[in-house]
């Protein structure tokens, strides 16, 4: 039976009344009003801090970064040492035809020596690079068919140790994949370098920094998304409202810094070089069966590529703003958060949960209305904005391609119409861009 919204909203806060409480000493009785006043302030100023470091903890997120990795590492143990020479000169080889032959001889390596969770990043970055470069060295009319059992056996168990499937995910490729050049310095696109790399030098470098420069600028919003979801178990008006103008804010910053990738990234360059090596095997007429995992599975596997679909920030947005998709491209977001870490999808579940429109329409507050309406249209231009890149970075070099007839060694016309992550591409960004628009309260 489906609740009425007034039903979900008391389910949702008799179920999550927050039990994090931290009990301050009690003002002495010589305290005048003003000061029990302040107290109490002070006291909810610091459960609220407490509150949002444990969210913090149990969703692998910071404040600063977001659900970018902190301090990836860039080294693995020595006995690791032939991934990272691959790794650390994957563009040479895929352009020397070259990284096939060097996996060939590869052994078989035991990720059991990899004994903490940024290793285990490391290590699956690593891999997804490698086995991309390898799966995709040839171009679009001879991939791979089988990834060799030296990269796919650690591959697969070392994404059954993080959770991840066993391809290049966007929490790999954009989320942990930065370094500091100078490390006392600011995580500003002229200070930050890629970890791993594929061919299309600058663009390539701009295109993963940029997308995470975008993930960092969200993250203000992720901490007003929590913050809405505490303040609605207690019915504080206020607190959800500040909530909903940090995540317009942050979703503002988004789209401005979005618009860093015209600056660094050639979109022929993007189309014809790079967008290749982040396709996957699933819904990608290049490779329609899948890839099969040798000494892993006797029949070929189905794996997406990655997407900005598998964008956790984006997802915690629509799950907080009470926007559901629904059929193919509802479907389609539901499975790309198994693409994620498994806390950071645990947040968007979480949030979910949260009935924060039919709460909304519940209390007569023109201010609440207003902030939340704010939020809804502010991701919806950034919805906007990136169907825009798309057609510029996808669309119309695609279709110059196509009229030229040119045979480029990337994606050429095979994937125009598809994102990497398999999904029709400018019918589902308009799909979900419309069904944020729908969630405003007019």
């Amino acid at each position: 039976m489906i609740k009425s919204g007034s039903e979900q909203i008391q389910q949702f806060i008799s179920r999550c009344h927050n039990p994090r409480v931290i009990y301050l000493s009690k003002p002495n009785s010589y305290s005048t009003p003003g000061t029990q006043k302040a107290f109490m302030a002070e006291q909810m100023e610091t459960n609220s801090r407490e509150t949002l470091k444990a969210d913090f903890d149990q969703f692998c997120i910071s404040e600063e970064l977001g659900f970018l990795l902190k301090e990836p590492l860039t080294n693995l143990p020595d006995y690791y040492r032939v991934w990272l020479d691959l790794a650390n000169n994957l563009t040479h080889l895929i352009e020397s035809h070259t990284l096939r032959d060097q996996v060939h001889e590869m052994p078989v390596l035991s990720p059991d020596l990899l004994s903490d969770h940024r290793e285990l990043r490391l290590a699956h970055l690593v891999l997804g690079f490698i086995s991309m470069g390898y799966v995709w060295q040839e171009g679009q009319h001879a991939p791979a068919q089988i990834l060799p059992k030296a990269l796919a056996l650690p591959y697969w168990q070392v994404s059954g140790r993080l959770g991840l499937p066993a391809i290049l995910t966007y929490a790999d490729s954009v989320l942990a994949n930065w370094k500091l050049k100078d490390p006392t310095g600011d995580m500003e696109i002229g200070n930050m370098d890629l970890i791993v790399s594929f061919p299309g030098g600058e663009s390539c470098t701009g295109f993963f920094l940029v997308s995470l420069l975008v993930e960092m600028a969200g993250s203000s919003g992720i901490t007003g998304a929590l913050e809405v979801m505490h303040a609605m178990k207690t019915s504080d008006l206020s607190g959800i409202k500040k909530g909903l103008v940090k995540v317009t804010q942050s979703l503002e910053k988004m789209k401005e810094t979005f618009k860093l990738m015209h600056n660094h990234v050639d979109p022929t360059v993007f189309h014809g070089t790079l967008r290749i090596f982040v396709s996957g095997w699933r819904d990608n007429p290049m490779l329609p069966n899948g890839l099969l995992y040798e000494g892993v599975s006797n029949e070929p596997i189905l794996l997406s590529g990655g997407s900005a679909a598998q964008s956790s920030t984006i997802q915690c947005f629509d799950a907080l703003l009470s926007i559901q998709h629904e059929d193919e491209t509802g479907s389609f977001l539901t499975r790309m958060r198994e693409y994620m870490p498994p806390a950071h999808r645990q947040l968007i579940e979480t949030l979910s949960v949260c009935p924060l429109r039919d709460f909304i329409l519940s209390h007569s507050s023109s201010d609440l209305c207003q902030a939340y309406n704010s939020c809804v249209s502010a991701l919806v231009d950034l919805r906007n904005y990136h169907l825009n890149a798309v057609t510029k970075y996808i669309v119309v070099p695609g279709n110059q391609a196509r009229a030229m007839g040119c045979p480029l060694r990337g994606v050429g016309a095979a994937l125009n119409d598809r994102g990497t992550g398999g999904s029709n591409l400018m019918i589902f960004l308009k799909s979900v861009r419309d069904t944020a628009q729908k969630a405003l309260i007019l």
